[in-house]
């Protein structure tokens, strides 16, 4: 007895007697399923919009409808910092450095300055700093630059290595010189001088001719500005003849390369469609087809004969469609029964089906009204009354 109350009290003296730095023995409690049910109802409030969106730790809302794949964070991460989605953004520290979009080889780069004596570590073939006897691009010479100290070679300009982004490698204005445009503007500006100086000297010599008088009188100034209009047309037309060829007509657009010719969707002419009546509850215009079924003008009280423009369907039933409308209703009616028809394929035979069936129509109709105006009587009252005599 005596032994076990030792060994008891030297268990107890062992165990920590709960100092400032004592470690605590509890274990983390498990998430209840209470809590669980919780965190799952405020995850379905906020992807309904109910409850504000989580926010990270630098302020920025985190979407709830991102999956817990991408949105949790790895073992790495410190999870004081939770929640965060910076583990998903790009890390500063694997970020390439690009150069800028306004740096660029230099190009046009003049001579430097040519060196008066030889430099150590200096090319020992022609004295130029920039490269080696071994990349040296000169002739070679009998006694080298770096035993005379004579005719010193210039030092080549070395690019430097850039490294553009996606955006800077795609950049074709990158490094252009806006004067080199001045060249162009100046080449074009001499060649309308010339044509200019041509038109005078043309004009000039008509005037010595004698085709144009020079009147200054009032009472000819108008006709003098109408001759100089005229001949100034006339100088103009023989440019346009020369560029006749690349006119379009109006709502075509031919390519005289490739041959063919593009219609356009519409003439520019005409008025559009959404245009005819701003009413908003006028006919309904599609854009995406371009249609308008309806008459633009029917809560106008105008006739649909008298405007320019009905609505598609109005020129969809007008003229001979509602006759081949019929035709090919009969063709279908016809291969039902039996009959091969086709309206692409034997459109004369159909043509003339038809016929026949309308005229047998008629018949048949005529046929039953004699048979029962036969049977019950009544043809009297068919016939129109007697006109009164005034």
């Amino acid at each position: 007895m005596e032994k076990a109350k030792r060994a008891s009290g030297a268990v107890v003296n062992a165990l920590p007697t709960g100092g400032a730095n004592d470690v605590s023995l509890e274990e983390p409690k498990a998430p209840m399923r209470e809590d669980w049910r919780k965190k799952k109802e405020l995850e379905e409030q906020r992807k309904l919009g109910n409850a504000p969106a989580e926010v990270d730790e630098e302020g920025k809302d985190i979407n709830p409808h991102i999956p817990q794949y991408i949105s949790s964070v790895p073992w790495y991460i410190d999870p004081s910092k939770r929640p965060t989605l910076k583990h998903q953004r790009p890390q500063p520290e694997k970020q390439k450095q690009y150069n800028c979009s306004g740096d660029w080889y230099k190009r046009g780069v003049p001579e430097h300055a040519v060196g008066m004596r030889y430099h150590k570590g200096a090319c020992e073939n022609c004295g130029a700093v920039t490269h080696k006897k071994k990349h040296c691009k000169e002739r070679p010479r009998k006694v080298g630059a770096k035993y005379t100290g004579m005719n010193i070679a210039p030092d080549e300009h070395v690019q430097p290595q850039l490294m553009f982004d996606y955006d800077g490698k795609r950049d074709r204005w990158n490094g252009y010189n806006p004067e080199e445009h001045l060249k162009i503007v100046k080449e074009y500006s001499k060649v309308d001088l010339a044509k200019w100086t041509l038109k005078a000297q043309k004009l000039q010599e008509e005037l010595a001719s004698g085709k144009l008088e020079q009147v200054n009188s009032p009472r000819h100034q108008w006709g003098e500005e109408e001759s100089n209009l005229q001949t100034e047309k006339d100088c103009n037309s023989e440019d346009e003849d020369k560029y006749a060829d690349d006119i379009d007509m109006p709502g075509q657009n031919f390519d005289s390369k490739r041959h063919i010719t593009v219609r356009n969707l519409r003439i520019r002419e005409d008025i559009a469609k959404y245009l005819r009546n701003l009413d908003p509850n006028s006919a309904y215009y599609d854009p995406k087809t371009r249609a308008m079924r309806e008459n633009p003008y029917a809560s106008t009280g105008k006739n649909p004969d008298e405007v320019g423009y009905a609505g598609d369907n109005f020129v969809r039933y007008t003229g001979d469609s509602i006759s081949m409308a019929q035709t090919q209703f009969l063709a279908w009616e016809a291969y039902d029964k039996g009959s091969e028809v086709h309206l692409q394929a034997d459109p004369t035979k159909l043509e003339l089906l038809y016929k026949s069936f309308k005229a047998k129509k008629e018949d048949f109709k005529a046929q039953q009204k004699e048979s029962i105006l036969e049977k019950y009587g009544g043809q009297e009252y068919l016939d129109p009354p007697p006109a009164l005599l005034s």
